[in-house]
């Protein structure tokens, strides 16, 4: 491979119609697609299969499916057409991945769950985002209107 090899993250949202809890055949069809196209697969993992907050070509749920790969930018397009032709795919994204940050992401993209999942991290500086200041409560917190309706004065 050429100088201009790229680290990309990919995601697949699968048609779980098709899935039938059976994903391998599914990667397969993705994993052809990309060592069609010359593509090193690195980490190919299901990720999670959830609701979708809207519908997408008629289904409600999908699952993501995550796969990182190293690839010729040139050659990222034609893995793109193929996604689009591909009827099992519902949707597709790739994201280049930063040289610096390769093995930090690949060390994720192991990992057995979301790492948003795993911890919540308190904020370093200690502030706290959510306290009252002198303007009052913040609109929509349950107290002093806002939300439309009628207000009332004490002239009512």
């Amino acid at each position: 491979m050429s100088a201009n090899v790229n680290v990309y993250e990919c995601m697949f949202l699968f048609d779980t119609n098709k899935v039938a809890g059976n994903t391998t055949e599914l990667a397969n069809q993705v994993h052809a697609i990309l060592a069609k196209h010359n593509a090193e697969l690195i980490i190919s993992r299901p990720w999670d299969d959830r609701k979708l907050a809207y519908g997408i070509k008629g289904q409600r749920k999908g699952l993501y499916y995550l796969i990182y790969i190293r690839i010729e930018g040139p050659n990222l397009a034609a893995i793109e057409r193929d996604c689009i032709l591909n009827e099992n795919i519902l949707r597709h994204l790739f994201i280049k991945i930063d040289p610096k940050l390769v093995d930090v992401m690949l060390a994720l993209g192991r990992e057995d769950r979301p790492v948003a999942l795993q911890t919540v991290q308190e904020d370093p500086s200690g502030e706290d985002y959510f306290m009252e200041d002198d303007r009052g409560p913040r609109r929509g917190g349950g107290g002093g209107g806002g939300g439309g309706g009628r207000r009332y004065d004490s002239k009512d």
